[in-house]
């Protein structure tokens, strides 16, 4: 726990999980609303926003790669346009210090998970409560600060930590996406624990443990609110 480069990966890794969550948290409450709008038989819609369930991260790291790089698709197409004059004006954004490569394929991962979580909520309870807050005169944002998001709070709690767990504890994505120093915490067990240096092998499993215990106590919080839900009468 003393080892600077611990904290520095310790931290990095708390920065992308809770970005990571967060932004795909907020992006996933308007699909949600959005989707409950839909008429259930257009299933088209449905389908599309589904698809990236099915694609593991990696694939979606990869992809990350040949796009976002200075030599990938998006910077070649700013230099056709004009909008850039070469590929190294193009910013880095990934193995970059922000780990904005890594927090945007984890979004884009993980939004149809906890959009389908809440919109089962919302389509169980929450149309009709909706319903009554529009018979009630209540406004837009009326309803979805009264009505919506403590509808909601429970499941999004609860697939907001599933998805904390997995990003603070997931290895092929940082691996990939990420910067060599400070690297996050899945990186850093694996480099100490494969180093040819046997001394640092212990601290590989020590950093191992501390993930693990992390994603312990996420996934019983999760389970924790869970239950709250269904205490409130909204199975998940």
């Amino acid at each position: 726990l003393g080892d600077p480069g611990f904290l520095q990966s310790l931290m990095l890794t708390l920065y992308v999980a809770l970005s990571s969550t967060l932004i795909a948290g907020a992006i996933s409450i308007a699909m949600a609303i959005f989707l409950l709008s839909l008429s259930e038989k257009n299933r088209l819609i449905h389908f599309i926003f589904q698809i990236p369930l099915t694609v593991p991260h990696l694939v979606i790291a990869v992809a990350m790669v040949f796009m976002l790089t200075p030599t990938g698709f998006f910077s070649r197409i700013l230099v056709s346009l004009g909008l850039i004059d070469s590929s190294a004006a193009f910013p880095l954004l990934v193995n970059d210090r922000w780990g904005i490569a890594i927090i945007l394929t984890y979004v884009w991962k993980e939004i149809p998970f906890i959009t389908l979580m809440i919109l089962a909520v919302l389509r169980r309870s929450g149309a009709e409560l909706l319903e009554v807050g529009r018979t009630l005169k209540a406004g837009r944002w009326q309803r979805f600060r009264y009505i919506t998001l403590p509808t909601i709070s429970p499941s999004l709690g609860a697939a907001g930590l599933i998805v904390f767990a997995y990003t603070f504890g997931a290895f092929e994505v940082p691996f990939l996406l990420g910067q060599t120093y400070p690297m996050m915490l899945p990186v850093w067990a694996y480099k100490n624990y494969s180093d040819v240096d046997l001394l640092a092998r212990p601290e590989g499993i020590a950093t191992g443990l501390i993930i693990a215990a992390i994603v312990l106590m996420a996934v019983v919080l999760s389970q924790l609110l869970t239950q709250t839900a269904r205490r409130r009468g909204v199975i998940l």
